[in-house]
């Protein structure tokens, strides 16, 4: 079933590099408001799937649109600011002299480092106000370079939603992060979803307990493929996840936060 008020369409959609497909007949919808999260083992697409919701990447087959539009049917230069983006990756293009708030604030250009960009007072207000929800405020005058991996995760998600995007994708945000920065993310992520105001949402991890309570759906890939998509209280089985990684998993959920370990078996006579 489709609808038009969907933020994200795929359909059919493939990403060859040579021989090798990074993913294959990928079909998903994400309608305005939900929140999903894209769960799988190492290779599994995860982030080449992020890639193609972001305009970053073209599908070698099948066809995209979003928020409306469709690729090859619009520009790309005025589509990206609609999106808010979060990922190790953007991390890297960031100058490590930069300064805290001008990190998040040229994040309304989708720029990495001041140049020539104007900016006024609300700019300047919203960098800050972004930078308290996100726990930075006393870091703001700080270099990029000095922050860390906790407070750089944070950063970015800030500058991120900068743009005010109808459209935040967060690739790993808790990767690397400790028990403390991981469970402060969580809280922090669990309150932005819980937001009416907030965007559309798309969350990639590998680890169920990075789950935030308010997430609405979820999408396991194996393999490059879509191995089952929906309501996550119906999608985030066992079954699902020890076939999506190839062993025996339990899943538990307990207010509104999933748990996942090995599954015990019975021992063999």
């Amino acid at each position: 079933m489709t609808t038009d008020a969907a933020v994200v369409r795929l359909t059919g959609v493939g990403v060859r590099r040579g021989t090798s497909w990074l993913l294959r007949d990928v079909d998903l919808e994400i309608a305005e408001g939900e929140r999903w999260v894209v769960m799988g083992p190492n290779g599994a697409g995860k982030t080449t799937l992020l890639l193609v919701a972001s305009g970053r990447l073209f599908p070698t087959v099948g066809a995209v649109e979003l928020l409306g539009e469709e690729y090859g049917a619009v520009d790309m230069a005025e589509l990206r600011p609609r999106i808010g983006w979060a990922s190790s990756a953007a991390t890297g293009d960031i100058p490590r002299s930069e300064r805290v708030h001008d990190v998040v604030m040229t994040g309304a250009w989708a720029v990495s480092g001041r140049w020539r960009e104007q900016y006024d007072d609300s700019d300047h207000a919203r960098a800050t106000g972004l930078l308290r929800a996100w726990g930075m405020s006393e870091l703001a005058d700080r270099t990029f370079g000095t922050l860390s991996e906790g407070e750089r995760k944070r950063t970015m998600i800030a500058r991120s939603l900068m743009s005010d995007p109808e459209l935040l994708l967060l690739d790993e945000p808790g990767a690397g992060l400790d028990l403390g920065g991981r469970e402060d993310l969580v809280e922090r992520l669990t309150t932005l979803a819980a937001d009416p105001m907030a965007p559309t949402q798309v969350l990639v991890t590998h680890h169920v307990e990075e789950i935030p309570p308010g997430f609405t759906h979820v999408a396991v890939l194996a393999g490059g493929r879509i191995l089952a998509a929906g309501p996550i209280a119906q999608t985030l089985t066992a079954e699902v996840l020890s076939a999506a990684f190839g062993l025996p998993i339990a899943v538990t959920e307990q207010s509104g936060r999933y748990f996942a370990r090995r599954a015990a078996t019975a021992a063999a006579s």
